[in-house]
């Protein structure tokens, strides 16, 4: 299933998602007992996990039962200012006092890209109890972004993760930014009960419309291949990203 929801600015778009992963939290919690949710880096992301961490939206979910992964990190450290988890940490786990136990982040300081990929896979299936080998396991929730060239998670175009069907992890250099990139791949995300995507801005409209709207391309467009089995797929859209797909539109 697909739903777009539209509104007026970023802070409303970072809101709406704080308050749908509060519920999709507590639906888990009371469900399964707890709650795993892979986080996402970048400015709306970080807006969000600020609002998580104010009171009195922080106590509307037992926190102790939420288990935190990544979408995605950068070949750094965890201290450097580019880690999708220190930002996580920074603006909303060290906030809310999240036991390091419940915290899976991505080895991005790792020297072999494929050897953090290959660990972090490893963790997966020890947490969500499968074999590392067989289906991926099931996220409550997975939070993503999208750039302007239609790249989410580090699902990158043309890039050989998009293609990915067996593994669930990759580690690979981006050619076209010259980095290196551990990421969560197709089979997992497609695997999540709930997505939720965070696109804000101006420089993001025309590429929402292609994606929303254009022929399928998923190795032009990765964002395309975002389709969970058997979830649902919400995309959070500000008034700018929207801008470009039609009043009339079925969407």
């Amino acid at each position: 299933m697909r739903v777009i929801r539209r509104f007026p600015d970023p802070e409303a778009v970072s809101r709406a998602a704080a308050q749908d992963l509060v519920e999709v939290g507590r639906a888990a919690i009371a469900g399964r007992g707890r709650f795993c949710v892979a986080l996402s880096g970048g400015s709306t992301p970080r807006r969000l996990y600020e609002i998580l961490a104010e009171a009195p939206r922080w106590a509307q979910l037992d926190w102790r039962r939420v288990e935190f992964f990544w979408g995605d990190e950068r070949a750094v450290a965890p201290e450097h200012p580019e880690s999708n988890y220190g930002m996580a940490a920074s603006s909303l786990l060290g906030k809310l006092g999240i036991a390091p136990e419940r915290v899976h982040r991505i080895r991005g300081e790792l020297p072999d890209p494929e050897q953090a990929a290959a660990a972090y896979q490893e963790e997966l299936a020890r947490v969500f109890a499968v074999a590392p080998d067989g289906l991926a396991p099931i996220f409550d929730l997975i939070l993503l972004g999208m750039g302007a060239d239609g790249h989410t998670a580090s699902l990158f175009p043309y890039s050989p993760p998009v293609a990915e069907r067996r593994r669930w992890v990759v580690g690979y250099q981006v050619a076209r930014l010259g980095k290196t990139r551990i990421t969560l791949t197709p089979p997992v995300i497609n695997r999540a009960a709930e997505v939720r995507l965070l696109v804000t801005g101006t420089d993001k409209a025309a590429v929402v419309r292609e994606a929303l709207l254009g022929p399928r391309e998923p190795e032009r467009l990765p964002v395309q291949i975002v389709a969970p089995e058997a979830g649902r797929l919400v995309w959070l859209l500000d008034r700018a990203a929207a801008a470009e797909i039609p009043a009339d539109s079925p969407i």
